[in-house]
């Protein structure tokens, strides 16, 4: 997918802002957790001594992409840990090779060699097996997947995850009056599981979802839902269409052929569930005006992508943060001295974590929630409607 190195930058932008990060079919998780009656507890810390944490990267897989992101992450990881204060953290780089055997292996290599929990791996299959895999020893690990399939047990998600993004959209527009939504969303996983977690999310905010509304993922099959799209919403009364399209992918053809097909974004509001800012070509586009998205601490974001291209000499990988949330997670947690700083009780405090891109709290289903802002497109430009909350206690959850 990722055929030419010299613009990698520029497609894995893309790429990352589609919140859907490592989205792949998996088996189920563990569902005893760590720590839990019935399940073992998570290692033991030793104040004071250096916590060694096992870094799950990509690394050796044919996918010359896949090594770009494994060193990026381990560039970031190691990044965070030099930020520490009263706190050390042995890191131990393990080479998954993006494959799940793999990655199952060499968690259990990184159990007996003394990790105390694991960071990553990024694709949602080798996150599922690794926590399959290091389970019984009561090790949890912090995947860099959004896949909440995956989820639950001994693994938690640091990836972006779509209920979160769509509660953040859905608690602000009905402050603005809107509360009904026509869900448009593709036959892929993603479009699915995005598709659900906007239902869901309007359910718990109170919002009503009017319908949805399929598309296959082409040209054509866009083109022929656009008519089909619209009249739902006539029919409904629907106030905003809710949809899972992402910029490298669908947005550009749903932004052109919904007002195509009458639908005026003046008069419905077009509701995205991943950003449209990481193509910047994107803004132009008629459709996209008015409408609104989520993204992260902008001011936070671009202090770590300024901190990391001064360490290293480019720009970070879109997934690069993570790691360097996972370090800054782990560190908060172990500089409390307690000896079960790692265990599921701990992860999963109430006052979260601050990460690259603002506040961040992992939950007891292995997702997780974070602080976003609300942001529109106005004369091409992005424009931030309602800024990320710096605590879990204000406005935005």
């Amino acid at each position: 997918m990722f055929a030419r190195v010299l613009d990698r930058r520029k497609v894995l932008g893309r790429l990352a802002g589609l919140g859907a990060l490592a989205l792949a079919s998996a088996c189920a998780p563990v569902t005893t957790a760590p720590g839990t009656e019935g399940g073992p507890a998570a290692p033991a810390v030793e104040a004071g001594a250096p916590v060694p944490v096992a870094l799950l990267v990509p690394a050796g897989s044919p996918n010359a992409a896949d090594n770009v992101l494994a060193q990026d992450l381990e560039n970031a990881a190691r990044l965070a840990i030099a930020d520490l204060s009263n706190v050390a953290v042995d890191l131990r780089v393990y080479a998954t090779g993006g494959d799940a055997n793999q990655a199952a292996v060499v968690a259990q290599t990184a159990v007996a060699e003394g990790a105390a929990i694991i960071l990553g791996p990024v694709n949602a299959a080798e996150a599922n097996a690794v926590g399959v895999a290091v389970a019984p020893n009561g090790v949890n690990v912090l995947a860099f997947s959004n896949n909440p399939t995956i989820a639950g047990g001994n693994v938690f998600l640091l990836g972006p995850t779509f209920r979160n993004t769509a509660d953040r959209l859905i608690s602000y527009s009905r402050g603005t009056g809107i509360d009904r939504y026509l869900v448009a969303h593709g036959t892929d996983l993603g479009g699915t599981i995005g598709r659900d977690a906007i239902v869901a999310a309007a359910t718990a905010n109170g919002a009503t979802v009017t319908g949805t509304e399929s598309y296959e993922l082409s040209q054509q099959g866009i083109q022929a839902a656009a008519p089909r799209i619209a009249a739902a919403v006539q029919s409904s009364g629907a106030q905003a269409v809710f949809t899972t399209a992402t910029a490298n992918a669908d947005l550009p053809l749903i932004a052109t052929a919904l007002p195509e097909a009458g639908l005026s974004p003046e008069a419905v509001r077009l509701v995205g569930l991943t950003r449209w800012d990481v193509a910047p070509d994107l803004l132009t586009l008629p459709g996209l005006q008015g409408g609104i998205f989520a993204i992260p601490d902008q001011g936070l974001n671009a202090q770590f992508e300024s901190r990391y291209q001064a360490a290293y000499g480019a720009a970070p990988h879109p997934l690069a943060p993570l790691a360097y949330d996972g370090i800054a997670a782990i560190g908060a947690l172990a500089a409390r001295g307690d000896g079960q700083a790692l265990s599921r009780a701990s992860l999963t405090q109430g006052q979260g974590f601050q990460g690259t891109g603002g506040i961040f709290r992992l939950l007891g289903d292995g997702t997780n929630q974070r602080g976003l802002a609300v942001a529109t497109v106005r004369n091409n430009q992005v424009v931030i409607l309602d800024p990320a909350p710096r605590s879990f206690a204000g406005a935005g959850f």
